[in-house]
């Protein structure tokens, strides 16, 4: 069975609606499932901006915790996609800074900095769980994988 990633979106939307995330969400969350491994599932879904600009509202893109890592994926309006996969041996840091209505989350990777803005500010503490739990999971198995 596929996983649909925008259904899991739908959830987020309808417990945070304050994120600004209207702009092509079904053609991003398609991406994703596009790009699922065959035993791959999600656990996590969002929506935001692809950038750290709080006056950014036209590049919204979603960011999937699943099993095995976190995808970042972002279908481009006029040709083609933009899609990340962070696999725990890349990830270093995440954080989280709230703002007054919205907040911005920067995933710090061993190549890149991933900034996810405009979320809804009370979407964060959730947002930082999910994110942080997987990867303290992950990173155990990934630490005692490679040591055999």
């Amino acid at each position: 069975m596929k996983n649909n990633a925008y259904k899991m979106l739908s959830l987020f939307k309808t417990k945070y609606p304050k994120s600004v995330t209207w702009f092509r969400l079904k053609k991003h969350c398609a991406i994703v499932d596009r790009h699922l491994n065959p035993n791959e599932e999600i656990r996590f879904c969002m929506a935001g901006q692809l950038d750290d600009n709080a006056l950014s509202f036209f590049n919204t893109g979603v960011l999937v915790i699943t099993n095995e890592r976190l995808i970042v994926a972002q279908n481009r309006l006029l040709i083609g996609y933009k899609f990340s996969s962070v696999t725990p041996d890349l990830y270093n840091d995440l954080q989280v800074d709230a703002g007054l209505i919205w907040g911005t989350l920067t995933i710090d990777t061993i190549k890149e900095k991933i900034y996810i803005s405009n979320l809804d500010k009370s979407s964060l503490p959730e947002i930082e769980t999910q994110v942080t739990m997987f990867m303290q999971e992950a990173k155990k198995k990934y630490k005692g994988h490679t040591e055999k």
